[in-house]
């Protein structure tokens, strides 16, 4: 099994992490890592970083290069000012979750 750490990180009880479990959930990870021919700890960490991975991967990523970012990071910064029309859409926005609210 390929191992996801670089060759000098090491695990440490400084980065440890605390699982709670009921008997059946501690018993059925026993036995698939059993299964797989690892430890219950490598099983839960491998699993849980597949899963951290599928995750990350299905995350909307927005790549932005040269003055498309610039200019990104100019109105993220410095929004303008609201024109009439943005104005009305705000009031129009509020108006609904006013009424959603009720």
């Amino acid at each position: 099994m390929r191992r996801s750490r670089a060759k000098n990180e090491q695990p440490s009880k400084a980065n440890c992490l605390e699982v709670r479990l009921t008997p059946n959930q501690k018993k059925l990870i026993r036995y698939a890592a059993t299964l797989r021919g690892i430890s219950s700890t490598e099983f839960v960490v491998t699993s849980a970083l597949a899963a951290a991975t599928e995750v990350m991967n299905k995350q909307p990523i927005l790549k932005l290069r040269g003055n498309a970012r610039r200019a990104f990071v100019d109105v993220v910064l410095n929004p303008p000012t609201p024109n009439e029309a943005a104005r009305r859409a705000a009031k129009a926005y509020k108006r609904g979750r006013a009424e959603v609210a009720n």
